[in-house]
């Protein structure tokens, strides 16, 4: 086998691995939801090495998507950091093995605290198991290493298992994108969640013609707006819309005859309109679902307010 031959075995074993986690999601699971859905105060993950890597970021996708939770490593916790632990918390715990030590001395002074523990392992047997309010499976037939010893399906199999819990809870809590976007307000998706139509509109030299303009001058306002497009308007109300594209077919279709039709002849008379308070991902919707690449910002009264393009878009 040649290098890509062996990463092809690799992801189809793991693939593999999670696709057998199906049939080991039971009432715990269902039950584990609830619980943290209940919950007053924070999620507390924890694991020890690699489990602690998956905490981590299992940790962050739940604070991200509407619980607040974060890592603890269960070492620290024998120095000072079981003061940020309330009753009000529940502690998801993650372990392969369901035995790792030092995960399991941190175990009792969760449960002197009279803290939920939620447990995440390959073994429904094992003492971290048998110690926690609910179980969730995550055992493999075996690591997608040729020796079964390094930790790749099973801490796939944990990440996964996360990603479930906070999927589960995220539709459990109704959780919408400007949800998600006050979570993530500096970054490129927290803008763009956020950004309105008014944001990003063109409002100045907008290429405004009336319908009984004809067409060879309506060619030269669609070029000076290089939008690509001309609004038609009466009396400041938007009745239709040409494009470069109408221009084009409409040249095609009558050639000498061209210049002797008018804008009226060639417009959408319902062109696609939002408000100015429209997200920009809901104007991509838009534009994506009708193949357009732009749109009109229009006031209550069918005023026309300003374009945004496919470019405007591309924050």
């Amino acid at each position: 086998m040649n290098a890509r031959e062996y990463a092809i075995k690799c992801i189809q074993d793991e693939a593999q691995a999670l696709l057998e986690l199906i049939p080991k999601l039971d009432e715990d699971f269902d039950r584990a939801v609830e619980l943290i859905y209940r919950c007053h105060g924070k999620v507390i993950v924890t694991g020890v090495g690699k489990s602690g890597h998956i905490g981590e970021k299992i940790a962050a996708t739940l604070s991200s998507t509407g619980t607040p939770s974060f890592f603890i490593n269960p070492l620290d916790v024998f120095h000072g950091d079981l003061g940020v632990m309330t009753r009000d918390d529940v502690v998801l715990a993650i372990s392969n093995s369901g035995q790792t030590d030092e995960l399991l001395r941190f175990i009792p002074l969760v449960l002197q605290m009279q803290i939920p523990i939620v447990a995440m392992s390959g073994n429904p047997d094992s003492l971290l198991a048998k110690y926690a309010s609910f179980h969730l499976n995550v055992s493999v037939a075996r690591e997608a290493d040729p020796m079964n010893l390094a930790p790749t399906s099973s801490a796939t199999a944990q990440l996964v298992m996360g990603d479930a819990l906070a999927i589960a809870l995220m539709r459990k809590r109704n959780f919408q994108p400007t949800d998600f976007a006050q979570f993530h307000p500096g970054g490129e998706l927290g803008k763009r969640l956020l950004t309105t139509a008014a944001d990003v509109m063109r409002t100045e030299d907008l290429p405004t013609i009336p319908p009984k303009m004809h067409l060879g001058e309506a060619i030269i306002q669609v070029s000076r707006g290089k939008l690509g497009l001309g609004v038609a308007t009466e009396e400041g109300q938007i009745v239709g819309l040409i494009t470069d594209g109408d221009i084009r077919r409409a040249m095609e279709k009558w050639q000498a005859e061209f210049f002797n039709r008018t804008v009226d002849d060639i417009m959408t008379r319902h062109p696609k309109t939002v408000s100015p308070e429209t997200k920009i991902t809901e104007i991509q919707r838009i534009m994506n679902k009708h193949k357009i690449h732009s749109v009109l910002v229009v006031s209550s009264d069918n005023r026309l307010l300003g374009v945004v393009d496919h470019y405007s878009c591309m924050l």
